[in-house]
Formats: C-alpha cells, sequence, structure tokens
C-alpha cells in the first residue's frame, strides 16, 4: 500500500496556542471549508473528524468535508454507544455514496468512564470493548449482503434487519479504524480492522506494538496481505533551522502550559492520571527524557497529561520527514501529522513535509510501496496566508 497522510478537522479559527473562547462551540463554515479545501489541494488523503460529548456532530462534519471536496477521505470517530449499528450501517453508506466512496469509520471504545457517562454509558472498559466488537461485525454483516438478518447478542438484538444502502462502487465494506493499546484493542483491531491506530512512541515501542496487532490478526486467521494498515500520529513542529525549531518548540510548550483550553475534554489537560492505556503509556515513556530517537519530544505529552495524540517531532523539514521515514520503515503507512497552528501548519506540511516523504518513496529510500502516489509541487494551496517557517 501507498504511504497515505491524515489530518483533523477544525470548524473555526481557534486553536490550543491561541484558543479563542468566544469561538467555542461555534462552527464557522467558511473556515471549514477553507481548511477543507486546503487539506485537498495538498494532497491530503484524509481527515479525521473526532468525537466528544460536548462538542460538533462528527456526521454533519464529515459530511460537509465531503461536499466540498474532491479526493479527501473522511474518517468518522465513531463510539458505540452513541448511534445504534444498524443506523450507522445505513449512515456511513449513504456518506461513502455521496462522497464516491470517500468514507472510513474510526471506533472509539471509551478510555474514560466520566467522558462515557455523560452520555449515559455506564458500561465498563471491558464492556465497552465487547460492545465494538459486537458493534463490528453487524456493520459488516450488514454491509455484506442485502439479504435480511436476524442479531442475537449481548449488547444489540434486532430481527429481520436489511440496508439496501450499500458502500459506494460495490464494495463489500468501508474502512474500519480501531484503535488503542491495550490488549483488548490489538484482540479486535487485529481480527477486524482494515486500520490500526497509535501515537507516537518512539519506535522501539511502537515496533513491539505492530508486531503485536499482527500477531493478533495471524491468530484470527488472517493472512499478512490482509493485516491491518498501521497509522501513527505526531504533532510536527517545524522550522527552517533546528535552532528555530526548538524555540517554536518551547514556545509551544509555554503556551500549553499557561493558556487553559476552551476545550479541556477534547484537547486535553488536567492533573487526574488517564485511565486509557494509551495515555499511561506515553506518560511512563515521557519519564525517560524528553527527546526520543531522532526527533520525537515528550514535553507536549506532559503539558497535556497526555490527553489524545500529543507527541511532538521537532526539526527542520529534513528532520521531520526522516522521522517519518523511520517509522515507514517499521510498517506505519498513514501517517497522521497536525500541528497546533492548525490552518498554517497544515499548509506547511502540505508545501514542505509531503512531497519530501512522497519523493523519498519513489525513488526507493526506504522499502515502502510507493505506486500510485503522485508527488505534489505544493503550490496549489487555496489559502494565501501560509507564512513563512521561520517567522512563527
Amino acid at each position: 500500500m501507498p504511504v497515505e497522510f491524515i489530518s483533523a478537522a477544525y470548524l473555526n479559527a481557534s486553536t490550543e496556542l491561541h484558543p479563542i473562547p468566544e469561538l467555542t462551540g461555534l462552527a464557522d463554515p467558511d473556515y471549514l471549508e477553507r481548511y477543507a479545501r486546503n487539506l485537498d489541494d495538498y494532497e491530503y488523503n484524509y481527515t479525521l473528524v473526532p468525537y466528544d460529548s460536548s462538542y460538533f456532530d462528527p456526521w454533519t462534519v464529515a459530511a460537509t468535508i465531503a461536499a466540498h471536496t474532491r479526493h479527501l477521505k473522511v474518517i468518522v470517530a465513531l463510539r458505540p454507544n452513541t448511534l445504534y449499528p444498524t443506523v450507522a450501517a445505513k449512515a456511513l453508506a449513504t456518506l461513502d455514496q455521496l462522497s464516491r466512496g470517500r468514507a472510513v469509520v474510526h471506533f472509539i471504545a471509551g478510555g474514560s468512564d466520566a467522558e462515557q457517562a455523560r452520555e449515559g454509558d455506564f458500561l465498563t472498559k471491558q464492556q465497552r470493548y465487547a460492545r465494538l466488537e459486537e458493534y463490528v461485525r453487524i456493520l459488516k454483516r450488514a454491509w455484506a449482503s442485502s439479504d435480511p438478518f436476524d442479531w442475537d447478542g449481548e449488547f444489540y438484538q434486532f430481527k429481520d434487519f436489511r440496508t439496501l444502502v450499500r458502500p459506494y462502487g460495490g464494495k463489500a465494506s468501508i474502512p474500519v479504524s480501531v484503535g488503542g493499546s491495550s490488549e483488548e484493542a490489538y484482540r479486535i483491531g487485529g481480527a477486524l480492522a482494515d486500520i490500526f491506530g497509535l501515537w507516537g512512541e518512539p519506535l522501539k515501542e511502537t515496533k513491539e506494538q505492530i508486531d503485536r496487532i499482527y500477531a493478533a490478526a495471524e491468530q484470527a486467521g488472517r493472512a499478512p496481505t490482509d493485516r491491518p494498515r498501521i497509522w501513527v500520529t505526531f504533532r510536527p513542529i517545524v522550522a527552517e533551522t533546528e535552532e528555530l525549531a526548538w524555540a517554536k518548540a518551547h514556545r509551544t510548550l509555554e503556551a500549553l502550559q499557561t493558556k487553559p483550553s476552551p476545550r479541556p475534554m477534547l484537547l486535553g489537560g488536567g492533573t487526574t492520571a488517564p485511565q486509557n492505556v494509551g495515555s499511561q503509556r506515553l506518560l511512563e515513556i515521557a519519564k525517560r527524557g524528553e527527546v526520543q530517537d531522532r526527533a520525537l519530544w515528550y514535553p507536549t505529552v506532559t503539558a497535556t497529561n497526555a490527553r489524545g495524540a500529543s507527541t511532538a517531532l521537532v526539526g527542520t523539514p529534513q528532520i521531520i520527514v526522516d522521522s517519518i521515514l523511520d517509522y515507514v520503515k517499521l510498517g506505519c503507512d498513514l501517517i497522521s501529522i497536525r500541528g497546533y497552528d492548525n490552518l498554517n501548519d497544515a499548509i506547511d506540511y502540505g508545501r514542505f513535509i509531503l512531497p519530501q516523504v512522497r519523493a523519498a518513496l519513489a525513488e526507493g529510500k526506504v522499502a515502502a510501496d510507493a505506486n500510485g502516489v503522485k508527488p505534489t509541487n505544493g503550490e496549489n494551496g487555496t489559502n494565501g496566508e501560509a507564512k513563512v517557517l521561520a517567522s512563527r
């Protein structure tokens, strides 16, 4: 598979570094369209529409993004407690048809009891993973055939359900993504997922996690050609020189430490120890030192209490590119990069990071399949406000 790039969706100009409290909970349609079109023009492959109990509905956002783009795939984050699986099967297939095959679903079992309880979900973590597994199996069954079927599971029961709304172009399924760092996540993702999402850990730990995912896939009877693709997420902090990049990194850290987020549930922070294994792992790794491997920087993890994707890559464009290629060599072929100055960082990555990674792959500098990846010249952005790297 080619190496592909993922960003995240943002609905207004408020950022972690420059929060605008009066924009909290307010969608700016023009900003969202502009942001999405820049991702499309700079040849990102996917954008993730996140989920939070207090924030925007991801389905509406995903449909809006799809309507304003031509190639960008839309990843809808879905917690099983928020939508019955038969309804989700139709909703995802509808989005897939209207976007001409650009729908992806990313499942969140739920890493916080308190966050789940906000929407009436009081299952234990183990039960949430069991429900997720049942949910995915229902979706795949519904998409595989238009024949009616019954279901009598632990969490869902129905009779004679059928959907005539199938994935676009006769596909048997819409891509399913699962993430996590627990044994249950490895088992379910290895058995059922098309994509498995990881947060940015050092190369050694990332390789160990990939091996466990692949082992779970093999145990489930999946062939090596059918195992999940690996998605890894970073927060690059990039500038024209190393000195400027590190100065920018420390300004970023200071802002994260001193500026309260208007969206604490989604963006992180707090002092309570996180319940999810992924965040616990990041915090443990952070104790080993600030910089891991080539450029993986961990103070952003401790500053946000490891809520969500929080590990940074710091350096010049070439250092960031080389760091990404290190992960490609491990088998990560879905690279998620999002910054702290949302729109401008996305443009900078599109100009200075994505083309160089693709060029290296096309030249065979790493053992990855670059077939079908079209290099970009980085000059076709729709936003005229991209700043020079060193100026931020």
